[in-house]
């Protein structure tokens, strides 16, 4: 490249100049209004820090890392700070209250629903045993109309429910645990879980690709499209990535399931009943409809829980940060506790995320342009590199 430019520089000496900067560039000027995320500079393992003016919209800063002391010796250099925004990450909190006490904390409002939705999501997972009871198919199950995998499935659920019972039979003969595990081979882990009721060997379906398409396979279905060639390229259309022989074999299963009376529903996941009892509560299907219909009977604190995240959206989406209050009292003694909590501990700044005007959603923009430009420079370039490549490119 250097040689179709007519610049007579080496790799080595265009890495150096760029890394330089330009001597004569006009520093900018003191970021009154900061939004701080970290990046990844290996998933899972290492992680910098991304600092962004938000009055200019620019990058001002890249960290080595994400660790508290790194910030603060950040912010203590730069005192003008007014607003932070950030995430919820305890490492940004405690810095930005020491360095900075002076500024104003805003907690990042898309965070903010996520972290809400996960919480739904995690209540949801803890009720999944009475859910796959409650949705399970009303009536016994043939061994002979199941696929082959299905079969191995079934056999092996059989294997523990009769395990099960061993356990609770000895149990009632005042076995201790230890040598209950030693006569069956089972950890005495589980045999305490069987013991308290928390192991249940309910079958059901393996989960496939086609887990977050149930909802709209089902409303297709009801439709009358029962063909499994027409379904998939419905799905295809809509963004489905899996193959014709998944949606074929879920249109035979559905068939024979309609052909022993069997109800939809038992193979679910958790993460798809969280959307069809939330976002899709009043747009799905009427099969939809009479599952979350079971879901509410079976278990009405999911009832109660959704209701919370429902006056939690609306909140934030009102801007009205008096109603937080009244929903931390009510969310209290609910599945969603542990994330009121947390929205207690750090209130000021879920209250300026509710009211303030700035958010980190620039911050988030920039950081996928970050990924963008580590990708190019195939994860190789240093932090000097990166950082001079992304505030050249602003």
């Amino acid at each position: 490249m250097m040689a179709r430019l007519a610049v007579p520089w080496s790799r080595d000496t265009m890495l150096r100049v760029l890394r330089r900067g330009d001597p004569t560039a006009e520093p900018p000027p003191p970021a009154r209004v900061i939004g701080i995320d970290d990046f990844a500079w290996r998933r899972g393992h290492d992680y910098g820090s991304i600092i962004v003016d938000l009055e200019r919209r620019q990058v001002i800063d890249l960290l080595p890392d994400r660790q508290r002391e790194t910030v603060i010796a950040w912010l203590q250099e730069n005192q003008q700070v007014e607003v932070i925004c950030r995430d919820r990450g305890a490492g940004y909190i405690a810095a930005a209250t020491e360095a900075a006490p002076q500024a104003r904390q805003v907690a990042d409002r898309w965070h903010l629903f996520e972290n809400a939705s996960a919480a739904f999501l995690a209540a949801v997972r803890s009720e999944m045993p009475c859910l796959r009871r409650a949705l399970a198919p009303s009536g016994p199950i043939d061994p002979e109309t199941l696929t082959r995998a299905e079969r191995l499935q079934w056999d092996g659920a059989q294997v523990r429910e009769a395990l099960n019972r061993q356990i609770l039979e000895l149990a009632e003969q005042g076995m201790p645990i230890k040598r209950m595990a030693r006569m069956t081979g089972v950890s005495r882990q589980t045999i305490r879980k069987v013991l308290r009721g928390q192991r249940h060997d309910t079958f059901r379906s393996r989960g496939s690709s086609l887990d977050a398409w149930s909802l709209a396979l089902e409303a297709e279905w009801n439709a009358g499209c029962r063909v499994g060639a027409e379904l998939w390229r419905r799905l295809k259309a809509s963004g489905f990535a899996g193959s014709l022989r998944v949606v074929s074999e879920w249109a035979t299963r559905r068939r024979r399931d309609e052909k022993l009376g069997h109800t939809a529903g038992s193979s679910l996941s958790a993460r798809t009943i969280a959307r069809s009892l939330t976002t899709e509560r009043e747009t799905g299907s009427a099969q939809t409809a009479m599952i979350n219909a079971v879901i509410e009977t079976a278990v009405p604190a999911l009832v109660v829980a959704r209701d919370v995240l429902d006056r939690f959206h609306a909140m934030m989406r009102s801007r009205d940060e008096a109603r937080l209050d009244p929903w931390l009292v009510k969310a209290a003694n609910t599945k969603l506790a542990a994330f009121a909590a947390g929205v207690e501990v750090d209130k000021d700044a879920v209250t300026a995320a509710i009211s303030s005007p700035w958010s980190s959603g620039h911050v988030e923009g920039n950081v996928n342009r970050l990924k963008s430009i580590k990708r190019q420079m195939y994860g190789r370039a240093k932090i000097d590199l990166l950082k001079a490549r992304i505030m050249a490119d602003a």
